[in-house]
């Protein structure tokens, strides 16, 4: 077609399209509403009191973990991490699919200069330049757009994954470190032990060589040492993978130098129980499985669209003419409408298939998601029981130690004053070294349990996002 007069059945056409673009349009979309959570309203009733989930959502990870050396390796972690990295670039990744998908629903406007010069017999050839507007398709019955919330939503669910995975690395770095606290609590106690015991063996020796003592209690103190020295090793290897893998969490960046010996710090985490259930709805990795379920949804309404007519634009405006002195011409107008309606009549029962395909994967994703949500109440419930037992259990522990160090003071004053043997001694000395391993134990659990709390609970929401 030439000249600049547009028939009005192409404006008809062309207006209609653009109606149809302001116009809402048929949504094949499934009403979504959020499945009720398969769980109890509250936890178990031994975990109850006041607390409400407000309180666990102002807890971010600096909050929670008041450890300064603690609060520097996750840092470091949260920088460094390359697992973490990965994740963060899947976000990337889902973010240009669904930027991508985006732009489908809106027309391309592509800009091409073309000459052509056919050889006819008089020797004549024609310049064609022009616009060209891409094959855009009508979304009538919302199959683009359903693409695009599906698309949108497989970003949302990556980028609740990352969240995820950082409240995994900062719980792994609070692990590694109360292993390595741990090892080093235990070593020292070992070096104190063997300390002891070497002094002890000094003593027997002497007491033997002035006939207060005799030749088995002076073999049964030098017994000792090698448990001691034994004990020594294992928590200087414990101690050594401990920092390994903290190098590793923390991406090998230049740690802050290790702690002295010291006692393991057990003042932080922890929660008052009583914590309400829909607290749940929090955790980034329900989220993730509730965006899928989005998406599968969203899914449902493109494959629904499939069994309606599709609507494609073609257009293409510019200017021709068979010289090039006369391409500006007021007549050298050129434009190209071409629209074109396909609608399915036979395909074998691909597009049954495909809805069908559709609908199952919802189904799936919701059946993942109302997992998700028991998996992490069953969680829940566990940390916090466990929680109430493991605080009676370091009390407990504490009073043992205390009461074994009283007997062994008692017992060493009447050795020494010859009213008991060596054996009682001994007793009195293996009963303290237990007691105070297990009161690192204790103290270890109780850790252990916080954090496994922290991941349970989703981690906190107001901490300040990574970048990289």
């Amino acid at each position: 077609m030439r000249g600049r007069h547009v028939p009005p059945a192409v404006i008809r056409i062309v207006l209609a399209g653009v109606l149809s673009l302001l116009a809402a349009g048929c949504n094949l979309v499934p009403e979504y509403l959020r499945p009720r959570a398969p769980i109890p309203l509250s936890y178990p009733s031994e975990t109850q009191s006041s607390r409400t989930a407000g309180d666990w959502r102002q807890t971010g990870w600096r909050s929670y973990f008041t450890d300064p050396h603690l609060q520097v390796l996750i840092a470091a972690a949260l920088a460094n991490n390359r697992d973490l990295r990965v994740a963060a670039l899947r976000v990337e990744e889902a973010r240009a699919l669904y930027a991508g998908q985006s732009a489908s629903r809106w027309p391309a406007i592509n800009l091409e200069a073309t000459t052509t010069r056919p050889r006819a017999a008089g020797g004549a050839y024609s310049d064609q330049f022009g616009m060209a507007l891409s094959a855009y398709e009508l979304d009538f019955f919302g199959r683009v757009k359903s693409l695009s919330d599906a698309a949108l939503h497989e970003y949302l669910g990556t980028e609740q994954a990352r969240r995820a995975a950082e409240i995994s690395l900062a719980a792994e770095v609070a692990r590694a470190h109360v292993l390595e606290r741990t090892s080093a609590t235990r070593l020292a106690l070992a070096r104190r032990t063997l300390a002891s015991r070497t002094a002890s063996v000094d003593l027997t020796a002497q007491r033997e060589r002035a006939g207060l003592a005799s030749t088995l209690d002076l073999r049964q103190a030098q017994s000792l040492i090698g448990p001691a020295e034994a004990d020594i090793v294992e928590q200087q290897l414990a101690q050594s993978r401990a920092r390994h893998s903290l190098a590793l969490l923390t991406g090998y960046t230049d740690l802050p130098a290790p702690l002295p010996e010291a006692q393991l710090d057990d003042r932080w985490g922890g929660i008052e129980p009583g914590l309400p259930s829909d607290l749940l709805t929090f955790r980034p990795d329900i989220l993730a499985a509730e965006e899928r379920l989005k998406a599968a949804n969203a899914q449902i309404g493109a494959a629904r669209a499939a069994f309606f007519p599709s609507i494609r634009l073609t257009a293409m405006g510019g200017l021709a003419s068979d010289s090039f002195g006369k391409l500006f011409n007021a007549q050298s107008g050129a434009w190209q409408f071409a629209p074109q309606v396909s609608l399915p009549i036979f395909d074998a029962g691909r597009n049954e298939a495909n809805l069908a395909l559709a609908r199952v994967r919802k189904d799936l994703a919701l059946a993942e998601y109302e997992k998700a949500i028991q998996v992490a109440f069953r969680e829940v419930a566990d940390v916090l029981a466990g929680q109430t037992l493991l605080e009676r259990d370091l009390a407990v522990r504490i009073q043992i130690r205390d009461g074994e160090a009283s007997r062994l003071a008692l017992t060493t004053t009447r050795y020494q004053a010859g009213s008991i043997g060596y054996l009682d001694m001994l007793d009195a000395e293996r009963g303290l070294f237990a007691a105070e391993q297990q009161l690192v134990d204790a103290r270890r659990a109780r850790l252990e349990n916080a954090i496994n709390l922290y991941r349970a609970l989703g981690g906190g929401h107001q901490e300040e996002r990574t970048s990289f």
